[in-house]
């Protein structure tokens, strides 16, 4: 006897079918079984089913604002606010000599937030150093060499270890680049204060500031050659738009370091002071811009310091190419076993 299959359909005044979806149930479910049965758009509004536009754009993810005082491993900075200006001062205060790694970094990422939220109503903003040997001696190449060998000795030294090795370098690349151009293009005025050694990432951070003012101890380099490399933080672009190739090719290919008083002469340095005089004649500079109206300083910091944004995508390119290769490995150690009390001088 064949047995009748039953029917899917309730019998009137009986209990609901189980495939039947009851009112009130989440707008997931009505969502899938309306669709399946292709109900039009003015079917879903009467029922009162809103479905998502899909070219609506997504919520920007919200990044908390960092505080206008803060005390870091690397960086310290607070808002001055008095009755002749209002200026956030950055202090660098990690020794040997400030050199920039994962934690700076990290640091530097708050503070550009900071300033793309307004910088807590600053008009200008200060860099300088609390280390006696200078502002910044650059990327912190025992780190990089750490790094470096940690993947070679995981992967083996071929193409596909060098290959894993320019990803890890790009990323970081790409993250100061995008702190740097945050920081150059800032709608302020960036003063750096500047003694000691400002070598390589050193001296490209402080190629971000509107002014530079040196105290006589200065000395500017880019001995990244020696290495093997090129200046990876934005370095050559932004000196060439400020002073020209000349003085790129003198720095870039010599290796040597130029003084403070070479630097002025070249269009490169904006004041010269005495010693332990930087970051005073730093604070008359923001108090002087902090008269002007901000958005009239905004654009005509715009108009006379474009950001160069191929050269800049073009040096992140070449650097993250070189940075694979055995000279570089081979820089890097010698530069980390070396008992040279000037280690950073090429």
């Amino acid at each position: 006897m064949t047995r009748e299959r039953p029917s899917e359909k309730s019998p009137p005044n009986g209990p609901p079918a189980k495939n039947v979806v009851p009112l009130g149930t989440r707008v997931g479910a009505w969502q899938a079984r309306l669709v399946a049965r292709r109900l039009t758009k003015a079917m879903l509004e009467r029922l009162g089913v809103t479905l998502p536009d899909p070219s609506a754009p997504k919520p920007a993810r919200r990044v908390p604002v960092p505080p206008t005082t803060f005390d870091g491993a690397a960086l310290r900075w607070r808002l001055v606010d008095n009755a002749v200006a209002t200026h956030l001062e950055v202090e660098l205060h990690r020794a040997p000599c400030n050199e920039i790694g994962t934690t700076a970094l990290g640091e530097l990422e708050q503070l550009a937030t900071l300033v793309q939220a307004g910088a807590g109503g600053a008009r200008a903003l200060i860099f300088h150093s609390s280390v006696r040997r200078g502002f910044c001696a650059g990327a912190d190449l025992r780190e990089l060499h750490g790094a470096l060998l940690a993947r070679y000795e995981e992967s083996g030294r071929g193409p596909a270890a060098r290959l894993a090795v320019a990803h890890e370098v790009r990323g970081f690349i790409d993250r100061i680049h995008a702190v740097f151009d945050t920081l150059d293009t800032a709608p302020l005025t960036t003063i750096a204060a500047t003694h000691g050694f400002v070598f390589g990432g050193g001296f490209e951070l402080a190629l971000t500031a509107d002014v530079i003012v040196a105290e006589k101890s200065t000395r500017f380099a880019f001995p990244e050659l020696r290495l093997g490399l090129v200046p990876g933080f934005g370095g050559i672009p932004r000196l060439r738009r400020d002073v020209g190739n000349g003085v790129v090719r003198d720095l870039l290919l010599t290796g040597r370091s130029v003084s403070a008083k070479r630097g002025h002469e070249v269009g490169l340095v904006s004041q010269v002071v005495a010693r332990g005089q930087g970051l005073e004649v730093a604070r008359k500079v923001a108090e002087q811009a902090s008269r002007f109206d901000p958005e009239t300083t905004a654009l005509a910091k715009r108009f006379s310091k474009p950001l160069p944004r191929e050269e800049l995508a073009r040096e992140k390119d070449l650097f993250v190419e070189m940075i694979g290769s055995p000279v570089v490995e081979a820089a890097l150690r010698k530069f980390v076993e070396s008992d040279d009390v000037r280690p950073y001088l090429p």
